[in-house]
């Protein structure tokens, strides 16, 4: 996690009075539980509504876009992978369409 997004989480949770072991979204009709998976697209399709972004934007896409981004104006598979959180290098070469035996090469260019 960034430390702009934990300070986000870390702001939500003081705003929202949140105590420790409570879900960090709850679900809409039972505040005893976690957000339900058709929630959890729902307000997915009112983000993607309300930043104009592709109604086709998932949650798995939008979890990897920095990522992308980042990979894409710099160049820094590594730092690609340190945001995934994936542990090998042949995990992060299937987003970026990169050939399994290039990205260690590239990886091993670049420091993070």
């Amino acid at each position: 996690m960034t430390q702009q997004t934990r300070q986000a989480v870390d702001h939500y949770i003081e705003a929202a009075g949140k105590k420790p072991g409570e879900f960090l979204f709850i679900g809409r009709s039972d505040h005893n539980r976690s957000m339900t998976t058709p929630a959890i697209c729902s307000s997915r399709l009112e983000l993607v509504a309300t930043t104009g972004l592709d109604r086709h934007f998932g949650t798995h896409s939008l979890r990897r876009t920095k990522a992308t981004l980042i990979y894409r104006q710099h160049g820094n598979l590594r730092a690609a992978q340190l945001l995934l959180g994936h542990t090998k290098i042949e995990n992060i070469v299937r987003y970026h369409g990169i050939d399994v035996d290039d990205a260690p090469v590239i990886a091993e260019q670049v420091d993070v």
